[in-house]
């Protein structure tokens, strides 16, 4: 596999996971937790995410065959859902793709919120799992398997961090400051987007 994919890969996945742009709900549904508790809420995050995206990763093309969807379609698929939810980033919003306002209200209200919303469909959403699904399909011998494993396995430490320092983070950002990061993310994301639906229509014609 080629560096400019895995980068590719990389990118794509940093972009849609947005840690950054996750951090005002997180400390939102974790704000009664002290910081123990909130560093045990992030480590099963990122289990949980690590979980389900190496289940795209690896079973991602048997689930396609399961259903009898052809990869053109659902490159096309898929590159909507991403420009839906690019949209919404650009406008310095959290997608309802990702995450709805009754979920968020819902999660408030629960003692666990690392799985759900945190984990999904917070960071690990449909987006993300559609990506990793769409990554998989392109990758024919285990090295490669194994290659997009690794990635998915990589972001999501990174973005343990990240979620370590939300707190400091969102303070020295400032609101102002996180809406320019999911922007820009954003406009990464649409662009990554573009090129899916165009890739799925290139292959549907050329049939």
């Amino acid at each position: 596999m080629e560096s400019t994919t895995l980068m590719h890969m990389f990118v794509t996945l940093v972009s849609i996971l947005n840690p950054i742009g996750a951090i005002p709900i997180f400390l939102a549904v974790t704000v009664d937790e002290d910081k123990e508790q909130k560093k045990a809420t992030i480590k099963k995050t990122i289990i949980a995410m690590i979980t389900i995206l190496l289940i795209g990763a690896f079973g991602g093309t048997y689930m396609l065959s399961f259903f009898a969807i052809d990869i053109d379609s659902f490159r096309i698929a898929g590159g909507i859902l991403l420009l839906l939810m690019s949209i919404h980033m650009l406008q310095a919003k959290v997608s309802s793709v990702k995450t709805s306002a009754a979920e968020r209200n819902e999660a408030l209200g629960k003692e666990d919120v690392a799985v759900v919303p945190l984990a999904i469909p917070l960071l690990a959403g449909p987006g993300a799992i559609s990506t990793v699904i769409l990554f998989s399909t392109s990758t024919h011998h285990i090295v490669e398997k194994l290659s997009l494993g690794l990635i998915v396995i990589f972001v999501c430490l990174l973005i343990w961090p990240v979620l370590l320092l939300s707190e400091p983070l969102g303070k020295r950002l400032g609101h102002s400051g996180l809406n320019i990061v999911t922007r820009i993310m954003g406009l990464i994301l649409a662009s990554i987007a573009v090129r899916f639906i165009l890739e799925g229509l290139k292959h549907f014609f050329a049939q």
